[in-house]
């Protein structure tokens, strides 16, 4: 039967909650409630419908012939599951529910006469530690508001056994898309809407041919499996391809509906854990790798793991806060060697941190790996619950010759149809046509008024770090006072004047004893408070020696050196004044001795230059930029080469100013309209 067919149950299947809603149960606790029993239908329906084929297969008159241990086998054998109920006494959910008496007795018999697996995640014997779908927890609870029968009768009268594995998955997806919706995830935990995977999907089916050889699928945050199964299905749909997927996940509840779903598969694998710290498929290599990762959530839960990884998959460990990139490289590490992927991130993966840092060191690793073949950024409000740009990261490790060392960035933003009715968050889709618009622009890799090709070192920049010699109004800095090997002259001063203080004792042993019990208290509490104040730019300050006073013309950015009334400007530089406690030796008392040096005023400054591939052609662009920008007397520090992909910077589109004429005209009739109301007041 049709996927339209089987969207009516939508709303059948999500009047269950009613009978949440009455019953006092808040809404965003709805899925959990929901999920275990969507399961169990689900399940149910499927092993229905298996056994009506398996009679149609062996024949009815054969299968009257088959011994029961027999028949239990070929229905093992099919790996989709077991029931005692379903098999052997030929009842299901809905004939349970007939019997109110003896329902409590029934319904657990019926639940413990699934396989192991099967109970296991439903979580039928669960106690402690992994739960999945903790039907049993639930159950309890419905106990408790005496609801569970009635609860369970709306579930046992939606009837799934009509449709096959593709039409019920396309309506698992639309019912966790719901739930996602309600549920008060964070904006890191993104459910993948139907027309985002439709994207995904075209990409891939546009990169791949006809074949007799599998076509391994993997994700590695899949979640319930709709991104995963999503695509497979659009990818049978489109290519004639023999598909497997592999998927992990740590959610126990989500892992539990794709693992069941997986079971309807030819050969699907879902494993439980995390990913980053313990890869279920630590051997394998893929064909395909797609994935929605969580944004901004942090790592560092398991930072110890991360640390010390053997895997080799993570060059550089990102920002504790934001594991995104660290999925990247696993995902990249799982890619064969022709291996194509889609990723889906948000924009920090593509500008977060500076150069240097291990974001921009991933980028430049990608791109010097010359995996990343295209960008695409998605319309905002596309996802469920949150507003903001999402990006789709293209991969290939076999790009054509001609796309080598070159990145497409394809500017969808505008490529969206707005929905008629708002779910969350999500009010634009990328509509078919628009799907089709992008994939094909990705195909012929050509600029046009949305998409641009680039060199990949289009994205890369030169951090380079100067060490600037600030200069005064005449250009002279004092570091042309100094001697060769010298970086300071040092003063013996006898006196320290701020305008609101004078120090006149540099070598302090007495203290006011009244105020302060030692000098340690006095050196703590107020010398060396007052001598860390001091800013020489901002006060008046003056110090005086035996020879001469010393002070900071502002205005001139000059040091001043003044004999007897006469004045010597010395070049911009520094004022550095130090107090120190002195601990008492054999030859000296404690004391508090404070010292002041001259130093030239140095300054680090970074400049963001653009980047040139070739290295001698490098250097002279940063010489003739700093020749150009760069005044004062500088030195070379290092250079560090940072990437950011910015599409903003890419796609700018200024807006259009006015003309003067047109603006002049607008004041001129505003003038005219003001005139006709001043004469309209003095009538």
């Amino acid at each position: 039967m049709s996927v339209n067919n089987i969207l009516q149950y939508e709303s059948k299947i999500w009047a269950t909650a009613d009978l949440l809603r009455g019953c006092g149960i808040k809404e965003s606790e709805w899925p959990s409630y929901m999920m275990p029993f969507f399961a169990l239908v689900m399940i149910e329906s499927r092993l229905v419908r298996m056994f009506d084929e398996l009679k149609v297969e062996i024949g009815v008159e054969a299968l009257a012939d088959i011994s029961q241990e027999d028949l239990i086998g070929l229905i093992q054998d099919k790996g989709q599951g077991y029931n005692v109920y379903i098999f052997e006494k030929n009842q299901t959910l809905k004939d349970i529910c007939q019997n109110d008496k003896s329902f409590d007795i029934d319904f657990e018999a019926y639940l413990q006469g699934f396989d192991g697996e099967t109970k296991d995640l439903l979580g039928v014997d669960a106690t402690e530690g992994e739960k999945f779908l903790d039907i049993k927890g639930v159950i309890a609870k419905l106990k408790a508001k005496k609801v569970l029968l009635g609860y369970t009768k709306e579930w046992s009268s939606i009837d799934l056994k009509p449709f096959d594995n593709s039409a019920i998955t396309t309506l698992e997806e639309h019912i966790k898309r719901r739930w996602a919706d309600i549920s008060a995830e964070t904006a890191g935990e993104q459910y993948t809407p139907d027309d985002v995977i439709g994207l995904i999907a075209e990409i891939i089916a546009s990169k791949i041919e006809d074949s007799d050889r599998l076509l391994k699928i993997y994700d590695c945050t899949c979640g319930g499996g709709n991104l995963l199964f999503g695509v497979e299905d659009r990818i049978n749909a489109k290519v004639k391809r023999l598909t497997q997927t592999f998927g992990q996940d740590w959610n126990d509840a989500l892992y539990a509906l794709a693992k069941i779903e997986s079971r309807f598969r030819v050969d699907s694998k879902i494993e439980h854990g995390n990913t980053l710290t313990n890869d279920k498929f630590y051997n394998d290599e893929f064909d395909v790798i797609i994935a929605n990762p969580p944004y901004g959530v942090s790592w560092k839960g398991y930072q110890k793991d991360i640390i010390n990884d053997k895997t080799q998959r993570f060059k550089y460990l990102p920002s504790i806060s934001d594991g995104q990139l660290l999925f990247m490289q696993h995902l990249i590490s799982k890619l064969d060697a022709n291996g194509i992927g889609v990723v889906v991130h948000n924009g920090s993966t593509l500008f977060s941190g500076d150069a240097g840092s291990a974001e921009s060191n991933i980028r430049k690793w990608m791109l010097d790996s010359d995996i990343v073949e295209a960008v695409i950024q998605l319309p905002t409000d596309e996802f469920f619950n949150t507003g903001i740009y999402t990006y789709l990261w293209v991969l290939n490790k076999n790009k054509l010759a001609q796309r080598k060392d070159r990145v497409m960035l394809i500017n969808a933003s505008e490529k969206f149809k707005p929905l008629k009715k708002n779910k969350g968050s999500k009010r634009k889709e990328v509509d078919e046509i628009s799907r089709l618009q992008i994939v094909e622009t990705l195909t012929r890799f050509v600029d046009n008024d949305y998409a641009r090709v680039f060199d990949k070192e289009f994205f890369y920049f030169n951090k380079q770090a100067i060490m600037l010699t600030n200069v005064d109004e005449q250009g002279r800095t004092f570091a042309s006072r100094l001697k060769e090997g010298q970086t300071s002259l040092k003063l013996s001063p006898l006196k320290l004047e701020n305008g609101e203080r004078t120090l006149t004792e540099f070598t302090i042993r007495e203290y006011d004893s009244e105020q302060f019990s030692s000098l340690a208290e006095a050196f703590e509490q107020d010398i060396k408070p007052f001598v860390d104040s001091l800013d020489y730019k901002e006060q008046p300050l003056v110090v005086t020696t035996d020879k001469a006073m010393y002070r900071f013309d502002a205005d001139k950015e000059t040091l001043i050196k003044e004999v007897i009334g006469k004045q010597e400007e010395l070049g911009c530089g520094k004022i550095v004044i130090k107090a120190a406690l002195k601990k008492k030796t054999k030859t000296q008392s404690e004391r508090i001795e404070i010292t002041v040096e001259l130093t030239p005023d140095y300054q680090k400054d970074y400049e963001i230059i653009p980047f040139h591939r070739d290295e001698a052609a490098n250097q002279e662009a940063i010489a003739a930029f700093m020749a150009k920008y760069i005044t004062k007397p500088f030195e070379y520090l290092e250079n560090v080469v940072g990437v950011e992909i910015n599409f903003n910077k890419v796609f700018y589109k200024p807006e259009k100013l006015r003309s003067v004429e047109e603006i002049l005209e607008e004041i001129a009739a505003l003038d005219e309209e003001l005139k006709k109301l001043e004469d309209g007041l003095e009538l």
